[in-house]
This record gives C-alpha cells, sequence and structure tokens, in this order.
C-alpha cells in the first residue's frame, strides 16, 4: 500500500488544526499546516498578501512530496478555496503514488461558527486572526468542488470523534 495525504480543508475556525494534530498524532503522520509555514515567511519580514498564501501552499506541497516519498503519510491542514490550491495536493499525490483523500470541514450553524471563530488565539504573531467579516468573504469566494470530498459536519462531533472517524474511514495502517 503507498502512503495516504489526507487534506483537511474548510473556512477558518471549524477545526481544521485540532483534528490533524490529532489525527497525525494517533496515525504517527506528518502534519503539515499552511498557516505555520505562512507566519514564517512573515516572520522573515515579506509583506502580507496572496502571495506569501501561493508560497505557502507551493513550500508545504514540497514538504508533502518529500515526505510521502520517504513512506510517511502526510496530514495537510490548509483552507483549500480554490482549485489552484487543491491541485498542490493532486499533483504531489500524483508525484509519489499516495492516495489522495480531501476532507471538508464544515459548522452548519452560522452563529456557533461565529463563535468559535471569535474565541479562538492561535498565537501567532504575524498571522492576524480572521474577522467574521473576512470568513463571509472566504465562503462566498469558496470554489466548489470538483474532486470527491468527504464532508464532515464539527458542530455536533469534536475534534477527537472526527478524527477517530477519519482513522477508521482511511483505515490506517
Amino acid at each position: 500500500m503507498t502512503g495516504q495525504l489526507i487534506a483537511i480543508s474548510g473556512l477558518p475556525g471549524v477545526g481544521k488544526t485540532s483534528v490533524a494534530e490529532i489525527l497525525a498524532a494517533r496515525t504517527r503522520s506528518v502534519h503539515l499546516s499552511i498557516d505555520a509555514v505562512e507566519e514564517s515567511i512573515l516572520a522573515c519580514g515579506l509583506p502580507s498578501g496572496w502571495q506569501v498564501g501561493v508560497a505557502a501552499y507551493e513550500a508545504v506541497g514540497a514538504m508533502a512530496e518529500q515526505n510521502l516519498g520517504l513512506g510517511h503519510d502526510v496530514i495537510v491542514d490548509a483552507v483549500n478555496d480554490s482549485e489552484e490550491a487543491r491541485q498542490t495536493w493532486r499533483t504531489a499525490a500524483s508525484r509519489t503514488g499516495a492516495h489522495l483523500h480531501f476532507v471538508h470541514l464544515v459548522i452548519s450553524d452560522v452563529g456557533e461558527h461565529e463563535r468559535r471563530l471569535m474565541g479562538r488565539d492561535r498565537g501567532f504573531a504575524h498571522v492576524g486572526e480572521p474577522t467574521w467579516s473576512d470568513v463571509q468573504r472566504r465562503r462566498t469566494e469558496y470554489a466548489a468542488w470538483t474532486s470527491v470530498v468527504l464532508e464532515v459536519d464539527t458542530l455536533s462531533h469534536g475534534a477527537d470523534e472526527v478524527a477517530r472517524a477519519l482513522i477508521e474511514r482511511f483505515r490506517w495502517r
């Protein structure tokens, strides 16, 4: 069996990082976060903008390929709101022979989504926390999925429960 590349996707505040961290720890997989890489790029003094976001996706894509090539399963934590972003993971999987699975996390209750977003502090110095207006704008611009995607509503399922279900679903070795 070849490795697995799991792309945990969704708007800010839906639980991507929490699920990805638990999933990676339980499966001994590599966890790669777009936000952590973007934070490092911005810490070098580069100006914030879409170019930094693209650079973060490209850097994480290269790290995903490298780790998949070494035989590690990889969990990517990224918004993945465009086909260009999603193509990064398709390319990494294709080049390494890995099985690619897209997981799209949502929160079906808009009020709860806003509450969770407003209550978080990820501790980044350079990547700011998005406002609710930012998330609403991104929601309207979020590209429809053209790949098979597993959608999971985190409204009534905690990160631990979602990670457990994904381990079962993808029959982790």
